[in-house]
């Protein structure tokens, strides 16, 4: 067993190629982690290891650099797979070795997971796709098509063992590993070592190096920590709002998406903050100039998933917003740390669900930290602190004088109106702050403070299950839920016709102009299906629905009424339902 090292190493000591560790220090790596100066060394040298480690200690570098050096980029065909227990750690984990990959070497990283299209999976395995990240359950559906083939596989990573196993994933594992070469790499890592990982272990690694390192600690303590319950259709709304209240002078919002960091980036310049957004798809050079444009004032917030953001250091954050509450404690901890350095204080606010709220409280248990619940600002609040910047300009602008011209015409103005000369400086101050007089319409279906029912939406990735064996079942994945007592409509296509969830949420999004987060749960029967827009449809939206086509037969959407079944026959159309209506929460 090794344990943590005493000694402080860089990263041109552990041995990576010249391309490799040029690429650390391109992402601003500096020293590396405990986990990463142990295992880094072994897997380049051929040896297998199992890794005792928190996630957030670094895990991915740690196994993702030496899976990159053993790739052969002229053999387009797969040669390393990860094994992950969710999507969206399959997603994050790809995006990260993606990350890793130097200019000069043509290698294709490939996300599967269940829960989306096989096609643009089939598609990436098809064009030679070398390194393949996947869910266990998808993982072995492309083994059975035979569209996954493990034949020249070198590396092998089963990250967070320990889950994959609580989850159910014990006997997918179990095939997966049987249908590998016997000579391939194989890098375990697990934050605990029960009897089930200690058998993987010996059954399938071939004298392992057991390497144990204790969680990294960040000291957060100049941090305040606050968090809001917050619906997910109104998190954008949310989010400008305690921008707008915020004498802050940069801020991060952090999110887990591409897709996510695009939309928030674009809605936040579209309300007028100097806005900008990252994520793993984005250029070095451009994420550069960006980060360099935030540090220097010509932007204001950043937007940002964890991948991007690696190596971000600017002394200008003061607030850093979850708004997605972070998978794992460590990257809670990394995020917040972008704030309250160099002896100054920050504010973090992370934005959560009512489901989500044992995260926060493992959150706090381990950081040691109070997370206290914050009071979202009001539309009223959010004037009246505009109102407040408008009149402390007004202060400065007199001191430097030279208003008579002002003056004599705001007079004129009076005089010739019969207008209060303070309701004329009333009306330009509302002006000044984007007070238009138009009715309040406040507040943004946020719960009360006194009360966090579940009738607020929650956002969630829809698992769609698991089977007997564990293994990811249907079901839109990536999709927030929306809430479900909103306004149904019917389509008239169903099970027959042979439609999808998917099928549905695009066809409605593409013509109606709608955002898939805007679509709630959907009800497919044998003839039609209903579906939830809680936020309804114009006359126009539900007109070129209407005419849209899925299957060959036109959606005829119309507004329904009535539950979704009405005892032992299917609603009007007088049919009895060839099976149970398939229900999905988009």
């Amino acid at each position: 067993m090794v344990s943590s090292p005493m000694s402080e190493l860089s990263f041109a000591d552990l041995g990576l190629p010249s391309d490799l560790l040029q690429v650390t220090a391109d992402l601003g790596f500096t020293t590396p982690t405990a986990i990463q100066q142990q295992a880094i060394p072994v897997l380049l040298g051929g040896a297998d290891i199992v890794g005792v480690a928190q996630t957030g200690t670094g895990k991915t570098a740690a196994f993702g650099l030496p899976l990159l050096a053993a790739i052969d980029p002229d053999l387009r065909v797969v040669q390393a797979v990860v094994l992950t227990p969710t999507r969206e750690l399959a997603i994050q984990v790809s995006e990260a070795i993606g990350s890793f990959v130097p200019g000069g070497r043509r290698i294709s990283v490939l996300p599967i997971y269940g829960g989306a299209s096989f096609v643009p999976q089939l598609r990436g395995l098809e064009r030679g796709a070398q390194v393949v990240v996947g869910t266990p359950g998808r993982v072995i559906d492309m083994i059975e098509r035979k569209a996954l083939k493990m034949g020249e596989l070198r590396f092998v990573v089963l990250d967070e063992a320990d889950e994959m196993l609580r989850m159910g994933f014990a006997e997918d594992v179990e095939t997966i590993l049987a249908s590998t070469p016997d000579s391939k790499q194989v890098a375990l890592f697990s934050a605990t070592m029960p009897p089930a990982i200690r058998r993987v272990a010996e059954t399938h690694l071939n004298k392992p190096v057991e390497i144990t390192v204790s969680r990294q600690s960040s000291p957060i303590a100049s941090v305040e920590q606050t968090y809001a319950i917050v619906p997910y259709r109104n998190k954008a709304e949310a989010l400008a709002r305690i921008l707008a209240t915020s004498d802050v002078d940069a801020a991060i919002v952090f999110v887990r998406t591409r897709e996510t960091a695009e939309e928030v980036g674009a809605a936040l310049a579209a309300t007028g903050v100097s806005a900008a957004s990252i994520s793993g798809d984005v250029a070095q050079r451009d994420r550069e100039k960006i980060i360099d444009r935030l540090r220097h004032g010509q932007v204001d917030v950043l937007v940002a998933t964890d991948v991007a953001a690696r190596g971000l250091d600017v002394d200008r954050i003061g607030l850093v917003v979850n708004f997605d509450v972070p998978r794992e404690v460590e990257t809670y901890v990394h995020r917040i740390g972008r704030t309250g350095r160099a002896g100054r204080t920050g504010k973090a606010l992370t934005f959560l669900t009512p489901k989500e709220k044992p995260r926060l409280r493992t959150i706090e248990r381990v950081t040691g930290s109070r997370i206290t619940e914050a009071v979202l600002p009001t539309r009223l609040d959010v004037v009246a602190h505009r109102l407040g910047s408008a009149l402390a300009g007004a202060e400065q602008r007199m001191s430097i004088g030279m208003l008579s011209v002002h003056r004599d015409r705001l007079a004129e103005h009076a005089a010739a109106t019969g207008t209060d000369v303070l309701d004329i400086a009333a009306a330009l101050l509302a002006l000044s702050v984007g007070d238009t007089g138009a009715p309040a319409n406040d507040e943004l279906s946020l719960p009360d403070n006194g009360s966090r029912g579940e009738r607020f939406e929650r956002e969630s990735r829809f698992e769609g299950g698991r089977d007997g064996r564990g293994r990811d079942r249907g079901g839109r994945d990536g999709a927030p839920r929306t809430a479900g007592d909103g306004n149904r409509y019917r389509i008239a296509v169903g099970h027959r016709d042979g439609v999808t969830p998917q099928g549905i949420v695009g066809a409605i999004t593409g013509e109606g102009g709608l955002r898939g987060a805007e679509i709630g749960k959907i009800d497919i029967f044998p003839s039609f299906s209903i579906v939830e827009i809680p936020l309804g449809l114009d006359s126009d939206a539900e007109r070129r629905i209407g005419a849209a086509k899925i299957a060959g037969r036109q959606l005829r959407i119309k507004a329904d009424s009535g539950p979704p079944s009405r005892g032992p026959r299917d609603r009007n159309d007088g049919e009895r339902p060839a099976r149970r209506p398939r229900s999905f929460s988009h």
